[in-house]
């Protein structure tokens, strides 16, 4: 009765588990088909030469014709990362296993076979995408028909590697399939604990196994770079790099101690020392790692210059919005008359179309005597602008109206690229504000009248209670803003000066994201467009990380 009484739980169990795969299977295959894919594709693309159909499998190539050596150490890291990723999920597994007294190692064997299923998947979709691909090019010439294409989609699928990489991974599917019935029939899974380890096996396999795959690869790839220069009587300078890049990478954890070190400050004067100290040793840390000078000299100069304007661009949009934002929402969450009207206002740039919005903008900032800001500055006494058609640098006009020379490097960003700035800061305030004074409203008036009645001035409630209870929202908005000047076209689009570098803002308005899209669009070099995404979706991963380690840890919850 007893045994009858537990197996009948356990079907009922297995039948909330299905029901619930079966609920989020539609979200599933969304996720696959429109993100999953794409990104897939788009790896895919980058391996090859592209000039709008595929030609020759490239390897590497286009991320080196971007990077130039700095490719390799950027795979290298990614290989590590991921190593490091799967070790990691090894620990957090074992410190749970010990908490729970549970013996799951066993588990990883038949993990592996999964794992394996999976790789070979990609496997076979990877060698079955160019049979698919020539299709378009074997129908050309031929009355174009369904049976056609049925004949050739089956020639696609039979073709050698296709096919024989398709029995490579049928046999893993079964194999699959084989030990997930015995692991069933043996009740493996009695410890609902074990299938997470089974999927925490399966992750950390698949982690080790592209890792060291990836290793091998950058491996290969430095040998034959190595050979190529040998043969040229030239020297590729690889492993100087590695030495260059890995000091860089010493600085950054350094840094990151130093950063760690100020939190647990009490001081402010301790706080900034340390703050200011590891900003400094950051900003050492970068210089050695992108190597500025030697890789903007290699690699190609448009990614350089797209990555330096987007970091201009970023620099000089998110600091702004948010204060101009939080300082908006304090004023705006006083109950002052016409406060309604005036949120409506400041978010009405939010939802209005960008393209006209930058267009109007534009005008507004032309280069024409009768454009209104000109106008404005000529009835102040100040001789017009070029504005969105000027290449030169903020800095270096200021110093040249003062007669002063300043170096190159110390331009800073284009006066067209400071009009672009105005109008991201001008739409994204709005959005910024709203979500503040939905953070303001979760703070409790109770703390702001004890603080009130202990002394405490507005400052001091502002700095040590207004402040810390919006790290939260703070932090959301700062990721949100990062990421997505790094991922900004449409506006930008619109309003730079004539057409990149043909137009007379030479380029400093285009970001890394214009960058890509002319590659692409214009250039049609679909493949290296595709390697430069993925350098651009790095950027932002790391972008991410970072400010995720450096405000994630100075966020209060309450």
């Amino acid at each position: 009765m007893e045994r009858r009484l537990v197996s009948s739980r356990r079907i009922r169990e297995w039948r909330e588990y299905l029901t619930a795969y079966l609920m989020i299977a539609p979200s599933t295959i969304l996720i696959f088909t429109f993100g999953i894919f794409p990104v897939g594709f788009a790896l895919f693309v980058s391996l090859h030469k592209w000039r709008l159909k595929r030609g020759g499998f490239l390897g590497m190539d286009n991320f080196v014709r971007a990077l130039d050596n700095l490719s390799y150490i950027l795979f290298f890291l990614l290989a590590v990362g991921l190593l490091v990723l799967g070790i990691n999920a090894i620990r957090k597994m074992y410190q749970q296993a010990s908490e729970n007294d549970d013996r799951p190692w066993w588990l990883a064997f038949p993990a592996l076979v999964f794992s394996a299923t999976i790789l070979a998947l990609i496997y076979w979709v990877f060698k079955l995408l160019p049979e698919l691909l020539d299709i378009a090019d074997k129908i050309i010439g031929k009355e174009k028909s369904r049976e056609l294409f049925v004949q050739l989609l089956g020639e696609a699928f039979r073709a050698d590697l296709a096919f024989a990489t398709w029995g490579i991974f049928t046999k893993l599917v079964l194999a699959s399939i084989v030990v997930g019935v015995i692991l069933f029939f043996a009740k493996a899974f009695q410890n609902t604990r074990n299938f997470g380890y089974l999927l925490n096996f399966v992750f950390i396999e698949l982690m080790l196994l592209i890792g060291g795959w990836l290793i091998f690869v950058t491996y290969v790839a430095v040998q034959d770079a190595y050979r190529v220069a040998f043969e040229a009587g030239a020297d590729p300078g690889i492993w100087p790099q590695v030495i260059t890049i890995g000091s860089g990478v010493i600085l950054i954890i350094i840094s990151w101690r130093f950063w760690q070190s100020a939190i647990q400050q009490s001081s402010d004067r301790a706080f900034i020392f340390y703050i200011l100290g590891a900003l400094t040793l950051l900003v050492g840390g970068a210089l050695l790692i992108t190597e500025l000078p030697t890789a903007m000299a290699a690699g190609d100069e448009d990614i350089w210059t797209g990555l330096k304007v987007t970091a201009f661009y970023s620099l000089g949009t998110v600091p702004f919005q948010l204060t101009f934002s939080l300082f908006l929402a304090i004023l705006l969450f006083q109950r002052l008359a016409g406060s309604e009207m005036f949120r409506m206002l400041y978010f009405l740039p939010y939802v209005t179309p960008t393209v006209a919005s930058a267009a109007i903008f534009r005008q507004l900032f032309s280069n024409r005597y009768q454009a209104p800001i000109n106008q404005l500055l000529i009835s102040l006494g100040f001789e017009p602008l070029q504005w969105v058609r000027e290449p030169s640098g903020i800095f270096t006009m200021v110093a040249e109206s003062l007669n002063f020379n300043l170096p190159e490097w110390a331009a800073g960003p284009s006066l067209a690229l400071v009009v672009i700035m105005i109008y991201s800061i001008w739409t994204f305030v709005g959005y910024n504000t709203v979500i503040y004074l939905a953070g303001l409203g979760n703070i409790s008036t109770e703390l702001m009248e004890a603080a009130k009645i202990d002394g405490a001035g507005r400052w001091a409630i502002f700095r040590h209670i207004t402040l810390p209870l919006l790290s939260p929202t703070t932090y959301f908005l700062s990721m949100l803003s990062i990421i997505g000047t790094f991922k900004a076209f449409n506006h930008i689009w619109v309003m730079r000066g004539g057409g990149g570098g043909a137009g007379s803002a030479l380029g400093t308005t285009d970001t890394f994201s214009i960058v890509i899209f002319t590659e692409f669009f214009e250039k049609l070099r679909f493949g290296y467009a595709s390697a430069m995404a993925f350098v651009l979706f790095a950027v932002i991963l790391s972008l991410t990380f970072v400010n995720n380690k450096i405000q994630g840890s100075r966020v209060f919850y309450g």
